[in-house]
């Protein structure tokens, strides 16, 4: 799959699409609440945030009677109404991504894990946020948010949550709030990285290449899966350049690489056990790609 970059939406465009899935949703009688960056817009600035590339909203299953079942059923309603929709499952929830007019709408419906949701990457929130949730105005109508918003922004960006950041500033601090958070959490043997290989373990491998192609020994690598609770895993590439994995599923991962003072982190990099993977820099590009890592035969 070619590199993309997250280009930011159209504000009005976004804006009317949001409209229209909270005028389906309500028609329905499901309860839903902003999350992420549109969240984080919506009670800091009270708009948009300008760089951000799509809407998110969240539902958790089993509360406010939502099932698994009505996340089927409404998934087919946005169909019906000129939506494109594609259904994921995966441990942690249910993810509706749809599109319309170019907008990106991402409606991810958790299931409760020990009293917990986790949330993009994997990022560990109480599930007693979305009991009761907060009603706000945003955008001229009411929306619902976390509640109390501040707890969630605190947990899911750190405490300078109102700082505004540019596009690239919040994903180490959000990376290192995963790492706290879902450590605990590991099974243990399901997922490894290490810059030693281990022919009975390790099925892939990742060499890190500079902007000019040579090998990057040293540089530091973090991984983990975004669907699946195998915590973050990080190693140094070894004088070659690789660090060498095993992967629990096929799934999205979100990669950090770090040289020196320099450091990029992939969001979204669909990974598979038993591919190899390398990964260059584009010096013109440092933040916002997307399956950026490419797949080599296996030696």
């Amino acid at each position: 799959m070619q590199s993309t970059v997250f280009e930011p939406m159209d504000m009005s465009t976004a804006e009317s699409v949001l409209k229209e899935a909270k005028l389906i949703l309500d028609q329905l009688g499901l309860v839903f609440f902003l999350r992420h960056g549109t969240c984080l817009g919506a009670v800091r600035d009270n708009s948009f945030i300008p760089w951000d590339d799509d809407l998110d909203i969240g539902s958790v299953i089993g509360l406010h009677g939502l099932t698994e079942e009505l996340v089927h059923s409404t998934a087919a309603v946005f169909e019906e109404r000129g939506f494109s929709v594609s259904v994921k499952i995966n441990e942690l929830n249910l993810s509706v991504d749809m599109q319309k007019s170019g907008i990106q709408l991402d409606w991810t419906c958790y299931r409760i894990i020990d009293d917990s949701i986790y949330q993009w990457p994997v990022v560990k929130i109480p599930a007693n946020l979305h009991d009761d949730l907060k009603e706000i105005e945003f955008l001229g109508e009411k929306f619902m948010v976390p509640n109390p918003p501040e707890e969630y922004f605190r947990l899911k960006y750190g405490p300078d949550w109102m700082t505004p950041k540019e596009a690239g500033g919040f994903e180490q601090e959000v990376l290192d709030l995963m790492a706290e958070t879902t450590e605990e959490s590991d099974s243990e043997g399901v997922m490894q990285l290490s810059s030693e290989h281990d022919p009975q373990q390790h099925t892939g491998s990742l060499k890190v290449l500079d902007v000019e192609g040579l090998a990057v020994g040293g540089a530091e690598v973090m991984l983990a899966a975004t669907s699946v609770l195998t915590g973050l895993h990080r190693a140094k590439t070894n004088g070659s350049g690789f660090v060498y994995f095993k992967l629990p599923v096929t799934a999205g991962y979100v990669l950090s690489v770090k040289v020196g003072d320099q450091s990029e982190i992939l969001y979204l990099e669909n990974l598979k056990p038993g591919v190899d993977y390398v990964y260059r820099p584009d010096p013109e590009i440092h933040s916002g790609r997307a399956y950026a890592l490419v797949p080599v035969p296996s030696e």
